[in-house]
C-alpha cells in the first residue's frame, strides 16, 4: 500500500480573487505529517503490511524559470497541462507523485493527502477534511479508521460531467477547472493519473492547520496509522 503526502514551499504569481492562504507553512506541516505517520506506522511494524511513504515537496520560488501562465507542461505519464493558474502548482507534483507511486508495482492501494484547495474550507470548514475515492472499499476502510479516531472525514463525489472543465483546447487537461466544485475538479484532476489501482485522495486543506488551534493539527496521522492497524489484522 502506498500512503503518500506533498508539501510545497514559496510564491505563485495569480490574478484575483485570492484566497485566504497566506503562508507556505501549511504546506510544510503537510509533508510532516506524511513523516509522522510513517514513523507511527513504523514503530507499530505491522504484520503483512507493506507501506510506502511518499513526500512530493519542491520548491517554487518565483524565478526566471519559474511556471508561468499559459504555460503547457507535460506530467510524467505523458499527459499535457495547460497552467491557468500558478497557484495550483500543488496537484501538478501530485500528478507525477502518483504516477510514480503506481509504477512501483503490485500497489493496492494509493491514498495521498493534501492541502489542495481553498473550496474544501469553504464546504468543509476546518473540522472536516473531504475525501474522494475511485473504491468503495477503500473509502469504507478510511471512513471507519476516521470514525475511530475523531478525525472527521466526508466523502464527496467523482462527478463525471465535471470532466469536461478540465479538458484543454490547447492540451489534454487544464490546471484547474473554474471557481464552481473547485474541490471536486481538484480531486477529478489527479484521477486522471491514476490507471486501475484503488485510490483515495483526502483534501485536508482546512483541517490541516485549523485557525481556532493557531497549530498544526497533525491530521491525517491517526487515521492512517488506524488504517494500516486494521489492515494488518485482516491480514493475520
Amino acid at each position: 500500500m502506498h500512503l503518500w503526502s506533498e508539501a510545497e514551499l514559496g510564491i505563485a504569481i495569480h490574478a484575483p480573487p485570492l484566497t485566504a492562504f497566506t503562508s507556505s507553512t501549511t504546506s510544510v506541516f503537510l509533508g510532516l505529517k506524511a513523516l509522522g505517520a510513517a514513523k507511527g506506522i513504523g514503530q507499530l511494524k505491522p504484520e503483512n503490511v507493506e507501506v510506502h511513504f511518499i513526500v512530493a515537496s519542491c520548491e517554487n520560488m518565483i524565478s526566471g524559470d519559474g511556471m508561468r501562465p499559459g504555460d503547457i507542461i507535460t506530467a510524467s505519464n505523458g499527459t499535457t497541462i495547460e497552467v491557468l493558474n500558478t497557484d495550483a502548482e500543488g496537484r501538478l507534483t501530485l500528478a507525477d507523485a502518483l504516477v510514480f507511486a503506481e509504477n512501483l508495482g503490485d500497489v493496492d492501494y494509493i491514498v495521498d493527502l493534501a492541502t489542495l484547495t481553498g473550496a474544501i474550507i469553504i464546504s468543509l470548514g476546518s473540522e472536516v477534511a473531504g475525501m474522494w475515492s475511485s473504491s468503495d472499499e477503500l473509502s469504507d476502510m478510511l471512513m471507519n479508521a476516521s470514525g475511530s479516531t475523531g478525525e472527521k472525514m466526508w466523502r464527496m463525489p467523482l462527478v463525471e460531467e465535471y470532466k469536461e472543465m478540465l479538458k484543454g483546447s490547447i492540451s489534454d487537461l487544464k490546471n484547474i477547472g473554474g471557481r464552481e466544485a473547485g474541490s471536486i475538479t481538484a480531486a477529478l484532476f489527479l484521477q486522471e493519473f491514476v490507471k486501475s489501482t484503488p485510490w483515495a485522495h483526502i483534501d485536508i486543506a482546512g483541517t490541516a492547520y485549523p485557525g481556532k488551534l493557531g497549530k498544526a493539527s497533525g491530521y491525517g496521522v491517526r487515521t492512517l496509522y488506524k488504517m494500516v492497524s486494521d489492515l494488518s489484522e485482516k491480514a493475520k
